[in-house]
């Protein structure tokens, strides 16, 4: 044990009193154990696989044979003679620069309903975030699918209320296959609509009250107050919602599976396409660097321009 002299001299910093020293090391390494299973998962399910994606993004690669450099070829293949790299792209962006803001609309004016004090407003937070949590499965997929083809429930319901005569087939007209992704996509409205309630939940109750004195009406209460309030939120939800918006590809596979004539032939899918449908490994994987390139850009763009239209209540230096 340490004597008081001993500890002194360790707090006037003369010198380190070896039990503290000893404590600190211990507390370090109890701080690396425990993020031990999260680091190795990040080196060896994301840098690892980005590093050799990298690397095989300049070979020809068929998984079945070894990898053959082949530097800026297969860059080159894209830019210049792949067509469906381009309607991936198109479709992908379409897709994307649609239904984020749709998403986005409707959860702001779910979460404004849902804010209020009301009774059983809990369960309805509840039953209107249950989508997002089955959105992205299979068996939703699967369900949205059978909604939308050529006898399924929404032919049958608008021919029962006389609005059709016929059967129409939603997901194999080029002009709304891909709107039957973009909605639902805005269907699974949970996430960002929790997030604009916390958000909401933080704007003081004094501004709308002094917006009413002053005789505010209720648009201008949304457009003066609850907008600029709410514009980090909705800046953060925003960007995730890009950045999934161009991830997808389980509801695309499942539904569309890139039909009809490519309409709904998204970037994921068509990588997906280049690396496990026609071996071309490689290919796929300088795909998948250009997306993450394209992602990069539209989201340091984003950052870019937030300080133009992002209200922060207090900034520093201000």
């Amino acid at each position: 044990m340490p004597s008081l002299t001993g500890l002194a001299r360790s707090k006037n910093g003369a010198r380190p009193a070896k039990p503290y020293r000893k404590l600190r090391q211990q507390n370090n390494f109890a701080g690396y154990v425990f993020i031990f299973p999260w680091l190795f998962g990040f080196l060896a399910v994301t840098i690892i696989p980005m590093l050799l994606s990298l690397y095989l993004s300049f070979t020809r690669y068929d998984i079945l044979s070894p990898a053959r450099w082949v530097g800026l070829q297969n860059f080159e293949n894209i830019f210049l003679y792949d067509y469906l790299f381009t309607q991936s792209l198109k479709v992908t962006f379409r897709y994307a620069f649609i239904s984020v803001p749709l998403r986005l609309a409707f959860a702001l004016f779910l979460a404004i309903l849902l804010v209020q004090p009301r009774r059983g407003v809990g369960l309805y937070r509840t039953l209107f975030y249950v989508p997002s949590v089955f959105g992205g499965s299979i068996a939703v997929a699967v369900m949205w699918r059978q909604l939308f083809g050529t006898n399924g429930a929404l032919n049958s319901l608008l021919m029962s209320l006389g609005l059709m005569e016929t059967n129409f087939g939603w997901l194999t007209s080029p002009q709304t296959a891909l709107w039957t992704l973009i909605i639902l996509a805005v269907w699974q409205f949970g996430s960002p609509m929790l997030i604009f309630l916390a958000g909401l939940k933080q704007i003081p109750a004094s501004l709308y009250e002094a917006a009413m004195i002053d005789g505010a009406s209720g648009w201008q209460s949304f457009t003066r107050i609850t907008i600029p309030m709410l514009t980090p939120i909705i800046f953060f939800n925003f960007v995730v919602q890009i950045i999934s918006g161009f991830m997808m590809f389980t509801q695309a596979l499942v539904i569309t599976n890139g039909g009809p004539f490519n309409r709904t032939l998204l970037y994921i899918l068509y990588v997906f396409r280049k690396g496990f449908t026609d071996y071309s490994m490689g290919y796929a994987s300088a795909l998948a660097w250009i997306l993450l390139l394209v992602v990069g850009v539209i989201t340091a763009v984003v950052f870019k321009t937030s300080s133009y239209w992002v209200f922060y209540e207090a900034r520093e230096g201000e």
